[in-house]
């Protein structure tokens, strides 16, 4: 599940690790995409120190570290994470889907934890880029669901994706207990204190407010990008 920053892709993930024929894994390419940059995240040296930072080995175990007790295996992957120097071989032999959100409230809601955005933090030109290589390489449009369609009705479009890539649906994805996991990324303590406290995909609430001023032209690239994308959702 391809998503940018500041999305429900914690919850996402929550929901799929809720199902007993599923084991999933947090973000794999993290501590790699921080290793080449210097980019001042929270509890960035500790990830850096725990992370995996040997592509090759990364990608090869989303494809081959299968688990004999489930079927599925869900990888939660934020879009900008898969730099150029990353081997996209791998993606060949997984289901490669999208999750998107109005990019109004990203910013909104990245802007009270980020002082400076840019298109870069936000995913939405890699999001857009690895759709195209999904088509691509698939000859077919990938399956895209949208943040606020899952929230709105989280039975109807998780049971409609799961029909699309040929999964039975389970009640089990709906609802979850309180609480962190074994495997959620070490970074979860700075970033994942709503959905801890969650049991279950929140209410959508519309934000009222406006996007900044200092993002307008930002945010105008990345409808665009949205749109396109926004076009081909599960509905």
């Amino acid at each position: 599940m391809w998503s940018g920053p500041r999305n429900i892709s914690t919850a996402m993930m929550r929901s799929w690790g809720s199902r007993a024929d599923t084991f999933v894994i947090d973000e794999p390419y993290y501590a790699y995409y921080l290793s080449q940059n210097d980019l001042d995240h929270p509890g960035r040296e500790e990830v850096l120190e725990d992370g995996e930072l040997d592509v090759g080995k990364i990608s090869n175990g989303l494809v081959n570290d299968t688990n004999s007790n489930c079927s599925i295996y869900y990888q939660k992957h934020i879009t900008h994470h898969l730099l150029g120097s990353i081997d996209r071989e791998w993606m060949k032999s997984v289901v490669n889907c999208f999750l998107i959100r109005d990019p109004k409230d990203m910013i909104i809601s990245y802007s009270r934890v980020h002082p400076d955005l840019n298109m870069h933090l936000l995913g939405l030109e890699e999001q857009n880029e690895i759709f195209e290589y999904v088509k691509d390489i698939k000859g077919e449009i990938p399956p895209i669901i949208d943040a606020k369609d899952v929230l709105l009705n989280p039975r109807e479009i998780l049971s409609k994706l799961c029909e699309k890539i040929g999964i039975i649906f389970s009640e089990e994805m709906l609802s979850w207990s309180k609480g962190s996991r074994d495997t959620d990324g070490n970074w979860g303590k700075y970033w994942y204190k709503n959905v801890v406290n969650s049991t279950g995909f929140n209410e959508y609430k519309p934000k009222n407010e406006e996007v900044p001023a200092k993002y307008e032209n930002l945010y105008e690239d990345c409808l665009t990008l949205y749109k396109k994308l926004h076009e081909f959702r599960i509905k």
